[in-house]
This record gives structure tokens, C-alpha cells and sequence, in this order.
């Protein structure tokens, strides 16, 4: 599904330019479950922001589920990661005024989605993360562990063949949190493949994969 060959990434800072990826090769199959780790400043969530075409890369090639990423434009991005890929953020980024079901609508309304094709692709979202019975509450009616589920129901309503996560249990406590690693489970056995970002072994552990950052440049992959 993923190719990335001689991927070099940097920032302008003021005028320095300070590289943050330096050279990575990385293949993912299709199904898998990894997880990329390191110590902060490694490059870890750049890598994830690359991999999930929110960040262009200085140079190298990227290939996604068989078409070139890093010939596109903005546009061709922005297509790429409504068709092909869910996104689960730390701090969920719920709109606190809007229901849980209005919430996870939001990708399919700017894609212009009609509204029963809406409702029902919410409603297996819903069911898949085991909220059906929260869907006419708003998050600040929802335990964090439940708006960590909205935020995946709302990744996971375009059916997306993968599923990028950046810290996805760093703010739940940790019960919660390996509640939240059971549903990834569950979605990875279903064939969603899922690369996650996360800096807490236990965590990590439930991924088949750990990819390890030093410097920008992958330090162990272990399989």
C-alpha cells in the first residue's frame, strides 16, 4: 500500500532551514498495523503528516495504494486523503456545539454526500465503535475515551483502506486507552490498515510492527 523511498523532509525557521526527515525507506503491505516511534524531535508525526498527504515532501518519491504522491498537487492531495485515508488526533477535534452523529457527518457533507447515504454510513460508523446509543449527544456529554470513538467513527465513514493515528490514547487515562487500542484491533482484523504514532511501549505493543526514529532517519524496524 505505501512506498516511501529517500524521503528528505524540512522547516524554515526564519532562515534556517532545519531537516526533520533524512532519507527514510519505508514499505507498508496493505492490513498492517504499525506503529512509529521515538524520541521527541525524531520526525515521528512528520512522518505520519507525509504518509497521510498533509505534508509535501523536499524530495524523494511516495507512493499510496499505486498512484505517485509526490507529483500531485494541493487538489490531488486533498482527493487522496478523502478517498483513501481516516485521521485520529490526539485531542479528537470534536466541534463541541454539534452532536456525535453531526460530527462524524462532517467529512461526507464537503464531500457532498446525500443525506441518507449520510445517515446510514453514520450509523455503521456509529455501530462499529459501539456508540449508537450516544449519537444525539454532544462531546461534552461524552467521556474522553467516547470522543476518542466519535473521532474514529468520524475517520472511518468513508471507508478508508487506511487509518493514520497521532497519539491516539495520549490524553485518556489508561483503562480507556486500551479500550481504545481493542477497537484498533478489531477495525486492523477487519482490514483497515492503521500506521499510529506513539511514544508509550505498551501501546506500541499492540501493533505487528514498531518502526524506531533517531535523527529523521529510521533507527530499527521490528517486525
Amino acid at each position: 500500500m505505501i512506498n516511501l523511498k529517500d524521503i528528505h523532509k524540512s522547516y524554515d525557521m526564519g532562515d534556517v532551514k532545519v531537516p526533520v526527515l533524512n532519507g527514510i525507506d519505508l514499505t507498508i503491505q496493505t492490513g498492517e498495523f504499525v506503529a512509529i516511534m521515538g524520541p521527541s524531535g525524531s520526525g515521528k508525526t512528520t512522518l505520519l503528516n507525509v504518509i497521510g498527504c498533509l505534508d509535501s515532501i523536499d524530495s524523494g518519491e511516495y507512493s499510496l495504494a499505486g498512484e505517485q504522491i509526490n507529483t500531485l498537487d494541493d487538489k490531488s492531495m486533498a482527493r487522496i486523503r478523502s478517498q483513501h485515508i481516516g485521521f485520529v488526533f490526539q485531542l479528537f477535534n470534536l466541534i463541541p456545539r454539534i452532536s456525535a452523529r453531526r460530527n462524524i457527518e462532517l467529512p461526507m457533507i464537503y464531500a457532498n454526500v446525500n443525506k441518507a447515504d449520510r445517515f446510514t454510513r453514520t450509523s455503521n460508523a456509529l455501530e462499529r465503535v459501539g456508540l449508537i446509543d450516544r449519537a444525539k449527544h454532544v462531546p461534552t456529554q461524552l467521556s474522553g475515551g467516547q470522543q476518542q470513538r466519535v473521532a474514529i467513527a468520524r475517520a472511518l465513514v468513508n471507508n478508508p483502506e487506511l487509518l493514520v493515528a497521532d497519539e491516539p490514547t495520549g490524553s485518556l487515562d489508561s483503562k480507556t486507552g486500551k479500550e481504545i487500542m481493542q477497537l484498533f484491533e478489531k477495525l486492523n482484523a477487519e482490514g483497515v490498515t492503521i500506521i499510529m504514532v506513539t511514544h508509550e511501549t505498551d501501546i506500541a505493543s499492540y501493533a505487528h510492527r514498531q518502526v524506531h526514529l533517531l535523527d529523521g532517519r529510521i533507527d530499527q524496524d521490528n517486525r
